[in-house]
């Protein structure tokens, strides 16, 4: 049931809680990964914060402190070391007092909660704080909403959006976490410090908060006095032992490189290296882009024969495109997102040996703004609906109590809604990709406008159900981007080419070449999802000519076999494929291990099997 946002509740009621929940992600390895999104959650829950119990004016002195007395210095300077701001300490004295240490404390740990700044500490006062809690969807408070409005626009529309930046929180509390936890700190601990502290906390800021708790709960276990716990436990517990437990922490941490961020060494012993997004994300070009292109001189080793191309999120862990980069001979990785390109946001990395001049789109070029793609659905689109282009397509999408709420909300207002219930409702269509089909009707995308927006021909998924459908087109490439790339294939190999496709979904690159016009007289597939390689095989029979060869597992291509390939049709002309970004995307809630996770260490296979390709092509 929704909690009553304005009932008070005493301050010693405050607590927080941390919901934490399974995500995956869009680059299928393996169809019995049980998938879900490449980035979609519902929201987690959050501080629930209320009308705080507060001194009234005949308390307070001249001076402005309760009962006239501040706070003597050693309380000050306790709660400093603890972690929190002096200034805060100050206001939260003058606003409560100091007698009662229990309430002083938890009055400092929401401030945490609120923020450390100024307008954290000048906008919310004791009196009257009225937070809104969205413990789940099914109970959502609308007159209380006040989530962010992060659909407002051109840009919030792309994966730029409110909901990318939560998912980047996420993934950058789940390294704070995983630190934490070697520290040998407990996940709880480690979660109810970032929920007070905020993610972008130092993690020595964060093992200071989990010290500050475990010193209340010490002095709450001795049922000590207020005065008591002032003084036994800074003195005490709050000198000898915080600085002892502080002290092991960074000892821990210097296992894991040091600092503030408290990062664990590469694979290799060297440090993680940091590969900054360009922005705009458009590559060295792009088509209509009035921006300088960019040049770049390929290392000797990384010429073709054979040309190859590698995809995978753009968005991966620290260090994880350095480390790729590194493996395939050094070079520079392409960043686009796929909204330059099309209606849908869609960032990847892309590294690669193909020529970069001379690149030309896919014509006609694809329709770039929702309202280009779906015309018919104009009449229904309510005008505080700003979005001109959907974020990242997914692997699953709304349910119907989602939609269904949305209807009913809306038909219950005012036209227009009030802003809470439009700042909900354009959140959960951001959100979800939800599309205008009726007044008041919102709705997820279709199998059949996914494959158009993704560049597929219709019915190129049809004959599975729509979960299969959506799973199979969230983890694809996006057609028309891989194609402007691949383009400068088409004069090159005018008699056609034969590929080497690894990892090949439902066959984004494949479609791509064939709508260049470039004839495949021959690809070697490996794809382990079975309902995949049916409609990859389904679609080759339907519009190709030549030798399609499907294997299962990337694992059991060994050398003996690749070069047996390489002799049979004289070597191959491309190499394509992304890996699972399984372990790598900020939706993986709890195995974003990188590299080393169990589906994306597949990427190793593909640098294998192409420097496998390489040695038996210079062998001929």
């Amino acid at each position: 049931m929704p909690q009553n946002l304005e009932r008070a509740i005493p301050l010693r009621s405050v607590r927080t809680k941390n919901s934490s929940k399974d995500w995956t992600s869009d680059s299928d390895g393996s169809d019995k990964f049980e998938w879900d999104s490449d980035g979609e959650a519902e929201a987690s829950s959050a501080p629930a914060m209320r009308n705080f119990d507060a001194p009234g004016p005949s308390t307070l002195s001249s001076n402005g402190w309760i009962n006239g007395e501040p706070p003597p210095t050693s309380l000050i300077e306790g709660y400093v070391a603890m972690g929190f701001p002096k200034e805060m300490v100050v206001r939260s004295s003058k606003e409560i007092g100091h007698g009662d240490a229990d309430a002083l404390l938890e009055l400092l740990l929401t401030y945490k909660a609120l923020g450390d700044d100024d307008d954290a500490l000048g906008n919310h006062s004791t009196s009257g704080c009225n937070l809104p809690i969205v413990e789940d969807d099914d109970d959502l408070d609308f007159e209380n909403w006040d989530g962010d409005d992060d659909t407002g626009g051109r840009e919030s529309s792309s994966d730029d959006s409110g909901y990318e930046e939560f998912l980047r929180e996420m993934s950058d509390k789940d390294e704070k976490i995983n630190s934490l936890r070697d520290m040998g700190f407990s996940e709880d601990e480690a979660n109810m410090a970032i929920t007070i502290c905020g993610v972008d906390a130092d993690l020595s800021v964060l093992v200071d908060s989990i010290s500050a708790s475990q010193v209340t709960e010490v002095c709450h276990s001795r049922n000590l006095s207020d005065h008591q716990v002032t003084a036994r436990c800074f003195d005490s517990f709050g000198g000898k032992k915080r600085a002892r437990l502080i002290e092991e922490s960074k000892k821990k941490r210097k296992r894991y490189g040091g600092g503030a961020q408290g990062k664990r060494p590469s694979s290799d012993g060297s440090d993680e290296e940091s590969m900054p997004l360009p922005n705009p994300m458009v590559g060295f070009n792009l088509p209509g882009y009035r921006g300088p292109s960019m040049t770049r001189v390929l290392p000797e080793l990384a010429t073709g024969p054979p040309y190859f191309y590698y995809e995978n999120v753009a968005r991966a862990p620290k260090g994880v495109w350095a480390k790729i980069t590194r493996f395939l001979f050094d070079i520079q990785p392409e960043f686009v997102d796929s909204l330059h390109l099309c209606a849908a946001a869609r960032k990847r990395g892309y590294i690669h040996n193909l020529p970069t001049e001379n690149r030309s789109p896919l014509l006609p070029l694809p329709p770039k703004t929702i309202f280009e793609a779906f015309p018919h659905d104009k009449k229904w689109w309510p005008s505080w609906d700003q979005r001109t282009h959907f974020n990242c397509l997914q692997t699953c999408t709304a349910s119907a109590p989602v939609t269904e709420r949305i209807q009913q909300k809306l038909s219950s207002s005012g036209n227009p809604p009030p802003q809470s219930v439009q700042k909900y409702v354009r959140h959960q269509c951001s959100k979800w990709n939800l599309v205008w089909v009726g007044k008041d009707k919102a709705a997820p995308l279709e199998p059949h406008e996914m494959e158009y927006l993704l560049g597929f021909p219709k019915d190129h998924t049809r004959g599975f159900g729509k979960t299969q459908r959506y799973k199979s087109l969230g983890n694809s490439f996006q057609v028309d981007t891989v194609a402007y790339h691949l383009s400068v294939l088409r004069d090159m190999f005018p008699n056609g080419i034969t590929v080497l496709s690894l990892f090949t979904g439902i066959g984004g690159g494949e479609v791509a070449l064939h709508k260049l016009g470039i004839h495949m007289r021959a690809v070697v597939s490996i794809e382990i999802c079975k309902a995949n390689r049916k409609i990859l095989r389904s679609w080759w029979d339907q519009t190709q000519t030549g030798t399609l060869i499907e294997i299962d597992d990337v694992k059991s291509l060994k050398d003996d076999e690749i070069a047996s390939y390489v002799h049979r049709f004289g070597g191959f002309d491309l190499v394509i494929g992304g890996s699972p970004c399984n372990n790598l995307a900020g939706s993986n809630r709890h195995h974003r291990d990188g590299l080393e996770g169990e589906h994306s260490s597949l990427f190793y296979d593909y640098f294998r099997i192409l420097n496998s390709v390489k040695s038996a092509m210079a062998n001929m």
